[in-house]
């Protein structure tokens, strides 16, 4: 390292010091660090190496102003006691971060904390706000557009019909019509349908789907409860307390489960609690194919939601700014273990 190049790594580096240890123009150093560019082989080895020599990393927040695209999305959380949360971000960070955005994760405390926590993401200038979860009402998701700095507002793995919100989802409905088709080749003839909390805004429509399904069969809808939260731990004090409540006649003969983390609580209730045999006595079946679902304890038979396709549809819309009012209803396929 010379002498110059060592005095130079210790102060702030700029394009220009890189292009000119590199022996390239300004312009080839920017294009060097920007997504997709043209640029030859040898030149970007040459920029890349004077850069890492000169301890230089390009001023994101200056280059976004310029082109008006951070490539940075915005997740926003809640519900973490939620397994399916946890696979969703791995495979989202994953097929953004392929195909060029990193991610800023915002933890959303709850729903009141809703306003202040779009109102975090909007002074960071990114490139879409990704809603994954269940605390977001109509008011919060009008504020959060009517600001105008954030481009798209995407809620996730959910259904919306609000106007200022992309939605990208499951075909729920399909789905709980092929799990209820399985539940009723199996034999079953008395389910009780394990709901989540009821959500403000965005919302599941598994419920729907499989007690329409059951009623055009039987003429007859489905028992049903609902749980406060997606936490197995509550599903399993909840599903027990209820069980309890029923005489031996009046059991269900299977829980359908809105998601895997209120099956794994069910079965938790139905063997440890109320001294019933999964699936013997009591069959159960969720919704998402989280990886416990396929461990010893639980075999759930479940249905597998397309997480990889859905985050590849986030992509094209991210790719595309005409593509700002479009529902995807993606098709996912069952999963059959010993549960059921």
């Amino acid at each position: 390292m010379t002498e110059d190049v060592a005095e130079q790594t210790h102060k702030a580096s700029t394009a220009d010091d890189v292009a000119a240890l590199a022996g390239v123009s300004r312009w080839t150093v920017n294009r060097a660090f920007r997504r997709d560019a043209s640029i030859s082989k040898k030149s970007l080895k040459k920029v890349l190496e004077a850069a890492e020599t000169l301890g230089y990393v390009p001023d994101l927040s200056a280059s976004s102003l310029k082109s008006g695209q951070s490539n940075l999305v915005a997740l926003i959380m809640d519900d973490f006691a939620n397994p399916h949360k946890l696979l969703m971000l791995e495979r989202l960070t994953r097929v953004l971060r392929r195909n060029g955005w990193d991610t800023l994760l915002v933890n959303m405390l709850d729903e009141e904390d809703a306003p202040r926590a779009l109102l975090n993401v909007s002074q960071r200038r990114v490139d879409a706000a990704v809603l994954i979860g269940v605390d977001f009402n109509d008011q919060v998701l009008d504020t959060a557009r009517g600001a105008r700095r954030i481009r798209k507002l995407v809620v996730f793995a959910r259904k919306s019909e609000h106007r200022n919100t992309i939605s990208i989802c499951c075909d729920d409905m399909g789905a709980m019509a092929t799990m209820a088709d399985y539940v009723i080749g199996k034999g079953y003839r008395k389910p009780l349908f394990i709901a989540g909390p009821e959500a403000r805004s965005a919302r599941l429509l598994r419920k729907e789907g499989f007690c329409n399904k059951w009623f055009e069969t039987f003429r007859e809808t489905p028992s049903s409860i609902s749980i406060p939260a997606y936490d197995p731990l509550s599903s399993c004090d909840h599903v027990a307390d209820f069980l309890k409540s029923l005489s031996e006649g009046a059991l269900p003969d299977i829980l359908v489960c809105e998601n895997d983390a209120l099956a794994m609580g069910a079965i938790d209730a139905a063997r440890y609690r109320v001294g019933l045999r999964v699936p013997e006595d009591m069959a159960v079946v969720g919704f998402d194919d989280v990886p416990q679902a396929a461990s010893l304890n639980y075999r759930l038979t479940t249905y597998s939601q397309p997480i990889t396709a859905m985050a590849d549809g986030l992509v094209e819309i991210l790719q595309d700014d005409q593509k700002l009012d479009r529902y995807d209803s993606f098709k996912g396929h069952i999963v059959i273990r010993d549960s059921a």
